[in-house]
């Protein structure tokens, strides 16, 4: 019998992926925290300081352990009580919309059932795309909860809306819904 709730943490390859290291922290002193970082998020912060933060190994693949004869997405997308994407990007949204699993983290975001929260990050324009516009409604209207954008100046010098909110807002939305 677990004694405290697990939150699946995704991490996307953004600027924004220090603020899930904080984040991560911040959750893990309350909840079980397991961390699935793409491919690219490890070009912004490694795995070792997910794996320190949390606890608990962090999944950057699905071929990491092929000892299990039940794959690791599936066993978490039961075990899960919310499933967070901090910091996600416009690719990570098309695929969750779209229903592309390609890699550890589209996947498990295809097979979880349970309650999504979704803190975006990434430039103004790509925000306003059409495409990503009619990614977000139709998560939307699957019941994912988007936390943020904000406006303000982001890492590539552009100002408006795309910024990912800030750590306790996360939080705060996290809380309302676990």
């Amino acid at each position: 019998m677990k004694n405290r709730k697990l939150i699946v943490l995704g991490v996307t390859g953004s600027i924004a992926a220090y603020k899930a290291a904080d984040l991560c922290s911040k959750l893990a002193r309350k909840f079980e925290v397991q961390v699935i970082m793409t491919e690219n998020a490890c070009r912004f912060v490694t795995p070792v300081t997910f794996r320190t933060l949390s606890r608990r190994p962090v999944i950057t693949t699905l071929w990491e352990d092929e000892s299990q004869w039940r794959p690791r997405h599936v066993e978490l997308a039961d075990e899960a009580d919310l499933f967070a994407v901090v910091p996600a990007t416009a690719n990570f949204i098309a695929k969750a919309a779209n229903g592309i699993a390609n890699d550890a983290l589209s996947t498990f975001a295809a097979t979880f059932a349970g309650k999504t929260v979704i803190a975006p990050a990434m430039n103004p324009k790509m925000w306003a795309h059409a495409a990503c516009e009619a990614n977000c409604r139709l998560l939307e209207a699957r019941g994912v909860i988007f936390a943020g954008p904000a406006s303000g100046a982001v890492a590539c010098g552009a100002a408006g809306t795309g910024r990912m909110v800030e750590v306790p807002e996360i939080i705060d939305v996290i809380a309302a819904n676990i």
